[in-house]
């Protein structure tokens, strides 16, 4: 398929991009959604601006008890990123189940954030996580939680004139476990469910904090607070693992396409915490 016909203009900085944007231009980040949306004919912006020379939004930092990822950084710079492998791991656990090789070298976390496809994978991370997403436009800047950022399916907080600058993510801290579990649709690689966790044991052996964040089961992603509010408190044993579990699509409208009913993805959303549970409490001290 060939695109709508448009102007293409490859900024050289964060203050030209921000200024094209404030004149109608899009954004555009990796390509990976955008372009063959483009050629579909399901999207037909007149102006589109590369964001990939713009060294300001391509960088992974560890700040005191949070790290700091710029927009451009690919889901290749965060899969192999030693910092997050030590200081985040959920999120570089994440990345490495997105696509293929080549979709990972060139997709971006700003674009699938921006994107916010419902199947996507980093959603889930980003809830348990508790992220913080940092946009901009020439009109200055502001920070919203990314439970907030989310508001339906394709739909997010970010204006037209917005793009974002840089995601926030807190440091694990010490005896911290995390996993993320996916059941993939065999064709385009995208979550029929997928759930990350974090979880921290006290030196007692219970469980102090539970944060679970489940993609490509409802209309967009969402944190799994019944499995949390079940489970923490506990010791992880396999019943309260069970239990907890058990809520994983608790008051979800699970969505039903040609890929799998909403039953099924119910299901899958129980049956991928347990284990993505199980996971991070295999990597916690205590056992």
């Amino acid at each position: 398929m060939i695109t709508h016909p448009f102007e293409y203009t490859r900024a050289a900085s964060l203050s030209e991009a921000l200024g094209l944007l404030a004149e109608g231009a899009k954004p555009l980040a990796g390509g990976m959604s955008l372009v063959p949306m483009m050629k579909l004919r399901l999207a037909a912006p007149e102006h589109l601006v590369d964001l990939a020379k713009i060294a300001e939004l391509r960088y992974i930092r560890e700040d005191e008890d949070v790290i700091r990822i710029g927009a451009m950084s690919t889901h290749h710079d965060i899969e192999t990123s030693t910092v997050l492998r030590r200081a985040c791991s959920v999120l570089s656990k994440t990345a490495a189940k997105i696509g293929d090789v080549q979709i990972r070298n060139s997709g971006t976390i700003g674009g699938s954030v921006a994107h916010n496809d419902p199947a996507a994978d980093y959603p889930a991370a980003l809830m348990a996580l508790d992220a913080l997403v940092t946009m901009q436009s020439i009109r200055g800047e502001r920070a919203v939680p990314f439970s907030e950022f989310v508001l339906d399916s394709f739909t997010t907080a970010l204006e037209p004139d917005e793009i974002i600058r840089e995601i926030t993510v807190p440091a694990d801290g010490p005896r911290t476990g995390t996993a993320y579990f996916k059941m993939a649709q065999a064709a385009s690689g995208f979550a029929l469910a997928g759930v990350a966790v974090r979880l921290r044991r006290d030196e007692g052996g219970r469980l102090t904090m539970v944060r679970v964040g489940v993609t490509g089961v409802g209309p967009f992603a969402y944190r799994a607070a019944a499995v949390e509010a079940v489970l923490e408190g506990t010791a992880g044993g396999p019943s309260d693992v069970a239990a907890a579990a058990s809520h994983a699509a608790e008051g979800v409208d699970a969505s039903s396409d040609m890929h799998a009913g909403a039953e099924y993805r119910a299901h899958l959303a129980t049956v991928g915490a347990a284990r993505a549970i199980q996971a991070a409490l295999s990597e916690l001290p205590g056992r």
